[in-house]
């Protein structure tokens, strides 16, 4: 059996191991997701040669939400560096919840990472442009580049996000009086809001962890899309942050950076190898795919991936 027949093999196993694991529930604070079947299960990787391999519901287009805060911190490192960033933003976990306005306080207004809503917001607000349009389509512009050009923004997710984000407009304000957002406040939340509230596929969203994987290459368009030396940064905080409060246990577990997102998204990197992302919309307690969570761990621990283990 070839390469290709057993990871193809391996998705199909896990992915039907796992996709009517019970449990979770539905974001509910977002009218949005809580419509959303929650049955849906979908399980990708894509290597850092291009090649994709899928199961479950793949072709579903679900939101990005958290997971974007990945992407705009690549256009953030792309437009100042690494330095600038870290000085800007943080490069610390918080050790709290991902919309904790305590955690702001208790660092003199800085968000500590861009992977949190606080760090996310003033991320979005770094980004170079003259406008705010001009920022928010520098911000779809990287996701598109990282994942593929069909990433779209969902006018009636952005509209029930919108409606709901009073907690993430506190937050740019506090941000705002502490020095540390670098737009007009509201315009920065408005930005932010629009770039959780595009729809993605489980393989666009793969591609994202096969791009990091590859130096910063797209490996199915063949772009760069990023410099290579700032992969690194963005995987170390994905380790630190990328899981919510479980982001410890999961690097602890399965040894390798992730990102999640409320919409039900999983995606993880292994570096110089392949991406693997995982979609179903029940989520734990902390904010995490229930079974998005055990299928990408599965895969990565039967592959034997794990960035502290020598193969």
């Amino acid at each position: 059996m070839s390469s290709s027949d057993q990871y193809q093999t391996l998705v199909n196993t896990v992915h039907e191991k796992y996709r009517a694991e019970p449990g979770g529930a539905n974001a509910d604070y977002i009218p949005f997701l809580a419509n959303i079947p929650s049955d849906l299960s979908a399980l990708a990787i894509v290597t850092n040669k291009g090649e994709i391999f899928q199961a479950g519901d793949s072709d579903y287009r679900f939101a990005v939400e958290s997971i974007s805060k990945m992407c705009t911190l690549v256009q953030a490192l792309e437009d100042f560096g690494a330095e600038t960033v870290r000085e800007k933003i943080g490069a610390e976990a918080t050790g709290l919840p991902f919309n904790s306005v305590m955690a702001l306080e208790l660092h003199g207004g800085k968000p500590l990472s861009p992977l949190v809503n606080a760090g996310a917001i003033a991320t979005a607000s770094l980004i170079k442009a003259n406008s705010v349009e001009e920022r928010w389509q520098r911000i779809l512009g990287i996701q598109q580049k990282l994942g593929s050009s069909q990433i779209a923004l969902s006018d009636e997710l952005n509209q029930s996000e919108q409606d709901t984000n009073f907690h993430n407009r506190a937050i740019a304000w506090l941000l705002y009086s502490a020095g540390y957002c670098y737009s007009d406040p509201m315009e920065a939340v408005d930005v932010y809001t629009r770039q959780c509230s595009t729809l993605l596929t489980v393989v666009e969203l793969a591609t994202m962890g096969a791009t990091l994987a590859n130096g910063g290459v797209n490996p199915v368009t063949k772009e760069r899309v990023m410099a290579a030396e700032n992969t690194a940064h963005v995987m170390a905080d994905m380790a630190m942050e990328g899981m919510y409060d479980t982001a410890g246990d999961w690097l602890y577990n399965v040894g390798l950076p992730a990102k999640s997102g409320v919409g039900g998204g999983i995606v993880s990197v292994v570096p110089g190898v392949m991406g693997i992302a995982a979609f179903s919309p029940p989520l734990d307690p902390i904010g995490n795919s229930v079974r998005g969570q055990k299928m990408v761990a599965e895969v990565a621990k039967t592959l034997g991936h794990n960035m502290f283990v020598k193969n």
